[in-house]
């Protein structure tokens, strides 16, 4: 079997020194032509697989890695992403491994321009980034290139950028589906409302834009005569903001009683319809946030679409890791499964499963 061949039966059968083996193996200097044909001969017939996490120990040598990631107090989703990673980086910490993480506003491209500077002085050995607008991802992304650092793109997919690996869902896809599954509940009414929660008239993820062309694409396809009312809440509004806004929406629109939200705030409509008591109303929105699933558990909140954050982080550092340290060979996509909880398996979603 090859995982059983040591170092010392191939210099055996190349007829050289344990050492010359080893610096062939590790392409170092130091060894005549001859000698290195009769290894790499000898290493072939035998179909020799080195230990590839034996090696990078062996060179004692460290990797640091940079993560570039909107602010996010309390939006569980960015939590877990940034819990993977750091828990990835703290599994190969004796490889090395060491990450720093950079937050950046996400409503504020000179922000994330200046965050990202600071991760470049650090010449970090790779990096993640969650990207904002493409032309302005660029001009970081075309520096790292020009100095041979690999990055990996998570949240949202940039091809053009081309990154080393992406992590994320197929936001497409994402937004189709879920148009699919309100619809299931939906399909006799005449209106359905989108909630979005915005800053200056965007909302608060590249993501969620494209969910929200997967949306009404599927919407246009199969129910183009159902109307898509507009909702959109201020990012940070208080819960009296959010309760009087919501008030009046459905006062005004009587007939409304299924909703959607493409993002992780399914439960500010959620924890409004329980205390109005409009138990004939619900929303469906994204990601498994402990306010989401009890707002599930008591009725208001109809689905869920999980997005597997904690493993997109872990994800992208292990990626990095194996390309970087180990010299692998990554993946190039990366889509996270698009995977619907309910009020029968909610109980049984694992945030930190990989």
């Amino acid at each position: 079997m090859s995982g059983r061949i040591r170092i010392k039966d191939i210099a055996e059968k190349a007829g050289v020194s344990v050492g010359t083996v080893d610096r062939v193996l590790h392409n170092r200097p130091n060894v005549s032509a001859k000698a290195r044909e009769r290894v790499e001969k000898a290493l072939k017939e035998q179909n020799y697989k080195p230990n590839v996490y034996a090696s990078a120990l062996a060179y004692n040598k460290s990797y640091h890695f940079s993560m570039l990631l909107p602010k996010h107090e309390q939006v569980a989703y960015w939590e877990e992403i940034e819990q993977g990673a750091r828990m990835s980086a703290e599994t190969r910490r004796v490889f090395g491994v060491s990450l720093s993480i950079l937050y950046y506003d996400r409503f504020d491209d000179a922000s994330f321009l200046e965050q990202a500077e600071i991760c470049i002085k650090e010449k970090p050995d790779g990096v993640v980034i969650v990207p904002v607008e493409l032309d302005v991802t660029r001009q970081i992304t075309e520096k790292l290139h020009e100095l041979n650092i690999p990055f990996i793109l998570l949240d949202s997919y940039m091809p053009d950028l081309k990154p080393l690996s992406f992590f994320g869902q197929d936001s497409f896809s994402s937004g189709r589906f879920a148009a699919r599954m309100l619809m299931l509940l939906a399909s006799q009414e005449t209106e359905v409302a989108l909630m979005k929660i915005t800053r200056n008239g965007r909302v608060v993820s590249k993501q969620q834009s494209n969910r929200e062309v997967g949306f009404r694409h599927y919407m246009q396809d199969h129910f183009p005569a159902v109307k898509i009312v507009d909702l959109e809440l201020p990012f940070n509004g208080t819960r009296q903001q959010y309760d009087d806004m919501l008030e009046k929406f459905f006062i005004d629109h009587p007939n409304i009683h299924h909703c959607i939200t493409l993002g992780s705030k399914a439960h500010v409509m959620g924890d409004y319809l329980l205390r109005a008591n409009r138990r004939e109303t619900q929303i469906m929105g994204y990601d498994m946030v402990k306010k989401n699933a009890e707002c599930m558990r008591l009725g208001s909140v109809s689905f869920l679409i999980a997005q597997h954050a904690y493993q997109q982080g872990y994800g992208c550092i292990d990626a990095l890791f194996k390309a970087i340290a180990l010299k692998a060979k990554i993946q190039p996509v990366n889509y996270m499964p698009i995977e619907l909880l309910t009020q029968e398996n909610v109980d049984f979603y694992r945030r930190t499963q990989l």
